[in-house]
């Protein structure tokens, strides 16, 4: 079992930056891949940034790609989101989440929603124009 807790949210103007962070409890935190996801109001969860184990691959919507940047320290049982150049439509609650890590491509693709075993309860970024 894991358990996330995310923070870092916040209220910032368009083309600031923010860094979440998603801090995990248990001793497997290492041995799973780890997702950021958001939901704007309205709309479906939709997935943001994906991470191997190890934290060799990353993946990224296109949305974000190029302003977005995971990471993970297995150290300290924590990933991060590094948000640069936000923009008013990248508003949302942000969710980290985990799941095993397979050793299949599926690890190394971005992850759908429905894929993910473990979620926090989300932290909120508002990005004004």
């Amino acid at each position: 079992q894991v358990q996330l807790v995310e923070s870092g949210g916040g209220m910032v103007q368009a083309g600031d930056s923010l860094r979440l962070s998603c801090v995990a409890s248990g001793r497997t935190f290492s041995s799973n891949v780890v997702g950021w996801f958001r939901q704007a109001p309205g709309k479906e969860r939709e997935f943001v940034a994906g991470i191997s184990w190890s934290g060799g691959t990353t993946n990224y919507a296109d949305s974000v790609k190029g302003r977005f940047t995971i990471s993970r320290d297995n150290a300290k049982n924590t990933a991060y989101l590094q948000m640069d150049s936000l923009k008013p439509e990248d508003t949302a609650v942000y969710y980290c989440a985990a799941r095993p890590a397979r050793g299949f491509y599926s690890d190394y693709r971005p992850f759908p929603p429905t894929d993910m075993d473990y979620w926090g309860k989300g932290t909120l970024v508002t990005v004004s124009s």
